[in-house]
């Protein structure tokens, strides 16, 4: 058990030489990007194999999209913080930061969406997501269309769709097992200047 990382605290945290040999390489390849060892793949090794189905739908979220990764972590950061979930709203946050260039947007976007400092475009995907996340049985078609009016084609919409539903699922994990965000995460994104919207 690692005992300097307090990655989650009702499950047993891996040690990382213990984890199959694509995770180990996988996690050496994030703290070689990141500066650290994010807590989300210590905490998901607890699983190795459903780990690997995780970090594979993830990539996929990214690599298969019309979404700009700006967008991706607004969603992540919107669903997170309806959801309450402390881990993604400050990881998910850093990212949203760096790559909006806005160190106030990720605390704006989790507390309130509909005030936040973004265009209207935005704001409607935000709607969106936060309506498939409190009450997905009410998305209609209307819902979609309205997305098509700000310019989402149907494709995107389908992609957002697929960021929301996986960050549920990523929030309700977190919760359960009481993941705890690193403290890097709390200062990246922070010393940017807002770019020009």
């Amino acid at each position: 058990m690692t005992d300097d990382i307090e990655a989650m605290t009702r499950f047993p945290v891996p040690d990382v030489e213990d984890l199959p040999e694509d995770l180990q390489e996988r996690i050496e390849s994030e703290t070689e990007r990141a500066g650290f060892t994010p807590n989300v793949f210590l905490a998901l090794g607890y699983r190795p194999q459903q780990a690997r189905a995780f970090v594979d739908y993830h990539d996929a979220l990214l690599e298969e999209t019309e979404l700009e990764r700006e967008e991706i972590e607004l969603l992540v950061v919107a669903v997170s913080g309806v959801n309450d979930c402390l881990y993604c709203i400050v990881a998910h946050g850093a990212l949203l930061r760096i790559y909006a260039e806005a160190p106030r947007l990720a605390e704006q976007i989790a507390s309130n969406h509909r005030t936040a400092e973004i265009n209207e475009r935005h704001r409607a995907m935000l709607d969106f997501a936060v309506k498939l996340t409190e009450d997905p049985a009410a998305v209609s078609e209307n819902d979609i269309e309205r997305l098509e009016d700000h310019g989402f084609s149907r494709k995107t919409v389908w992609d957002i769709g697929n960021v929301v539903s996986f960050y549920n699922l990523s929030n309700r994990m977190a919760h359960l097992a009481d993941m705890r965000p690193n403290d890097e995460f709390y200062q990246l994104g922070r010393d940017q200047t807002r770019k020009e919207e």
